[in-house]
């Protein structure tokens, strides 16, 4: 998919703030992460895919679509993300830049979960983003034999 998407201004202004502290403390780490960019890729997501957005924290899933299939949010600024359970609809975004996202995957959850690494101790299994793209491609390219 590899689709670009606008930040929000304000988060554009927190992702600038932490590429100015990155470059005036080299060494140290200032990415945000937790609560907040798992918040801001559900909104930022639901702008640009038209999705309803459930309550925050709700369990499962993050949002549904137009056609009412539930959909689970990702955002990352790293080369991975992790997954919890399997999904009728996965969306991965990675942030590029202070002010855009990029969506790396918007396709079936459950292709993701059975592509994904071995369960961790903490219940969650990892799945990188190049691997998502590769899963992307597949399904794009036997969509395209289909039609």
């Amino acid at each position: 998919m590899n689709r670009r998407v606008p930040l929000p201004p304000a988060v554009a202004r927190i992702y600038e703030a932490v590429a100015e502290l990155s470059a005036h403390y080299p060494g140290r780490s200032f990415t945000p992460d937790g609560h907040l960019v798992g918040s801001i890729g559900e909104v930022v997501a639901a702008e640009a895919l038209g999705l309803t957005l459930y309550r925050q924290s709700s369990p499962g899933h993050d949002a549904v679509d137009s056609t009412g299939r539930e959909v689970q949010i990702k955002m990352t600024g790293g080369d991975g993300v992790a997954l919890y359970a399997t999904c009728a609809r996965l969306v991965v975004l990675k942030v590029v830049s202070p002010t855009e996202a990029e969506i790396v995957y918007d396709g079936d959850g459950a292709q993701a979960w059975e592509q994904a690494g071995r369960m961790g101790k903490n219940g969650q299994r990892q799945i990188s983003l190049s691997r998502l793209r590769r899963i992307a491609a597949a399904a794009a390219l036997q969509a395209a034999e289909a039609a």
